[in-house]
């Protein structure tokens, strides 16, 4: 039996934590819940999740949708699109079955790339590998989570570049929806025509929308911002995450950007190394562009945010002496009146 091999390629940067990896996640849960039910995705589709941040890694290997079980999709530090699109060639290479004088090999693979940034690597020589070598031999959905990424650059990897206007719970079960659509369709027309490509559902504009190739946006991505803490008690790692906004200036026609607080989340700390970029970076923040409080989401300790003279970003339960999780040092910690910059990660 010809596969329909389907390659999730997903990004797992630290933007994406929170609600949209949730998302992500519950979404895939879905589609294969969803094609489970479909005789003809029963005998042709198989699926791969490949996750990158500043490193890439199988997630799931290419399995048939029966044995298929649901993983949990880790977090890293940074977007290394090239190191993505590298170990999705390699999977093409050692999984797909090629066409011989013998035998039928596998129908085109499918690839959907998600991704909510800006690449923090150079991905022109993966670029032209893939248009070389893979562009041709598949068939990629570049998806735009959010209009934060680099459209551009995602014209030159797929002619299908959409913009997915994550605005709800329920748009997410429509995206999801219009995914497992899309198999289902592609698997009936290679099971009942033998030909090649993909038949993509109808978009809902309202959900998804095609998007100009040539809108281009360059790292940082200036519409997150993410800082790693370590809790004062557990020493156990933390993310805080805040999504830009705007505020009205006063001046007509013109507005202050800020960040305001998305959430403070825990992370798995094995996978989050193992994925993070290795690549150093002197990005800061001032203080005074975030708003918002929270607490430890170890602890509970009443202040998430608080930062030691090394630049380590920790819990504390208030004013008075505390220890830096980070270099050991113990000081006198108070409320500043004035701004000063903190470290931030690549996002």
């Amino acid at each position: 039996m010809r596969r329909l091999p389907i390659y999730f390629l997903v990004d797992i940067s630290e933007s994406m934590v929170g609600e949209p990896i949730e998302q992500v996640q519950e979404g895939i849960a879905t589609i294969i819940k969803e094609l489970k039910k479909d005789p003809y995705s029963l005998e042709t589709v198989w699926i791969s999740i490949i996750g990158f941040a500043g490193e890439a890694e199988v997630i799931t290997p290419l399995q048939d949708i029966i044995s298929f079980y649901p993983p949990k999709i880790p977090i890293g530090s940074g977007t290394s699109l090239s190191k993505g699109l590298y170990k999705t060639m390699d999977c093409i290479d050692r999984d797909i079955v090629k066409t011989t004088y013998e035998r039928k090999g596998d129908w085109k693979p499918i690839v959907f790339l998600f991704t909510d940034g800006v690449p923090t690597d150079d991905a022109t020589a993966a670029i032209e590998r893939w248009n070389t070598n893979y562009h041709g031999k598949s068939n990629t959905i570049a998806i735009s989570i959010g209009d934060n990424t680099n459209h551009k650059l995602l014209g030159s990897l797929s002619d299908n570049v959409l913009l997915f206007n994550n605005s709800n719970e329920n748009s997410y079960k429509e995206f999801f929806k219009w995914v497992t659509d899309s198999i289902k369709t592609t698997s009936q027309s290679v099971s009942e025509t033998n030909k090649e490509g993909i038949n993509l559902s109808k978009i809902d504009p309202i959900i998804l929308e095609k998007v100009d190739p040539e809108t281009q946006q360059r790292f940082p991505d200036n519409n997150f911002v993410v800082l790693n803490a370590k809790c004062s008690e557990t020493k156990k790692l933390y993310l805080m995450k805040f999504k830009k906004a705007l505020t009205n200036s006063g001046i007509e026609g013109m507005s202050t950007r800020y960040y305001r607080l998305d959430g403070a989340y825990k992370i798995d700390e094995s996978s989050y190394f193992r994925l993070s970029s290795s690549q150093k970076n002197n990005l800061r923040i001032s203080i005074e562009e975030l708003q918002g409080s929270t607490s430890c989401p170890h602890c509970s300790n009443p202040i998430a945010l608080a930062t030691c003279s090394c630049g380590g970003i920790h819990c504390l339960k208030g004013e008075g002496h505390s220890t830096c999780p980070w270099c050991g040092t113990s000081d006198y910690y108070g409320f500043s009146s004035e701004g000063f910059d903190i470290n931030r990660t690549l996002g």
